[in-house]
């Protein structure tokens, strides 16, 4: 494929080269210890020994990170780092496989570990601030597992008599979008007021307009904000002035047509993984000054002081 005629798309060892001017630029690091520049290389290729006598540990490019203990070659990995992040509505496990060469079990480890890597990690800054807008909605996709089923109301009342639930046994989704800006998602067991409003709470400036939909999740809201202002979508009002919540629509707009067109089946489970990989691709997208080789740089960095082994459900 034309992408990956680059050198560290080819081989291990300029994979290899590649990773560590990412991960250490001028300086290694140390990744058990934080010693910096304070280690030398061992006679394995890629392989260095701290040389802190508290320490003394061997470690590569890969160790404390998604890519550590993989018996997967560098090159590939970074493969599939670039397709992951430059397709705009994902890309399948089965996709990696075809794409490139390995057995669908080692792309689907790929894709999660990816995913982890693409994830906001550490702490981050409230969104929004004075003059800015962010948009809050809920959608819900796919059904909750079986043992999360309800048949009543929060309640006890039962469903219609046609039986029809609306959103009560799907899987609930909270996103926050600040205009022109990045994305933030939460995948909630109930999209309930309490649950929405401390979301809401938590992560927006208090000096920011939010704007959302008429949905009763919001009363309130505008006693924490410098403004809260609402568009009626049962009155068919999408849009008053600049009020409007056309952005996060537009979000899960996106969200929704790569989950059903490109990964189809996701456990619940995994869900919060694809959001980070959507909220990855939102938060470094070509409106905001990225290109596809950049935006797969980032997540590579990302990999750092990540782990997903095998017994770990989320």
């Amino acid at each position: 494929m034309s992408q990956f005629n680059a050198k560290h798309f080819q081989n291990p060892e300029a994979a290899r080269a590649y990773l560590e001017a990412l991960r250490w630029g001028s300086e290694r690091v140390c990744p058990h210890c934080g010693t910096i520049n304070s280690s030398y290389a061992t006679k394995k290729p890629g392989v260095y020994r701290c040389a802190s006598k508290e320490c003394r540990k061997d470690f590569s490019v890969t160790t404390k990170s998604v890519m550590e203990s993989s018996h997967i070659k560098l090159h590939i990995w970074l493969q599939a780092f670039y397709l992951m992040a430059s397709s705009k509505k994902g890309v399948s496990s089965h996709q990696l496989h075809r794409a490139l060469g390995v057995t669908y079990k080692t792309a689907w480890f790929l894709s999660h570990r990816i995913r982890e890597a693409m994830r906001n990690g550490g702490i981050v800054s409230p969104m929004g601030g004075e003059g800015s807008i962010v948009e809050a909605d809920e959608t819900y996709f796919g059904p909750v597992a079986k043992d999360k089923v309800r048949k009543v109301t929060t309640s006890g009342r039962p469903f219609t008599k046609s039986g029809r639930t609306g959103p009560s046994n799907k899987r609930a989704i909270v996103s926050l979008v600040e205009r022109g800006g990045s994305v933030r998602s939460f995948h909630v067991a109930v999209a309930d007021g309490e649950t929405v409003r401390k979301i809401v709470k938590d992560n927006v400036s208090r000096e920011t307009r939010l704007h959302t939909d008429e949905s009763r999740l919001y009363h309130g809201a505008d006693a924490h904000f410098a403004m809260h202002e609402t568009v009626n979508h049962s009155r068919k009002e999408y849009a008053r002035g600049d009020v409007t919540t056309n952005s996060v629509e537009g979000y899960f707009s996106i969200f929704k047509r790569g989950m059903r067109g490109v990964y189809q089946h996701c456990a619940e489970k995994h869900l919060h993984r694809y959001l980070s990989e959507y909220d990855f691709r939102y938060n470094h997208r070509i409106k905001l000054g990225f290109n596809d080789g950049e935006r797969a740089d980032i997540a590579i960095k990302g990999a750092a002081g990540k782990r997903l082994m095998y017994q770990q459900s989320h």
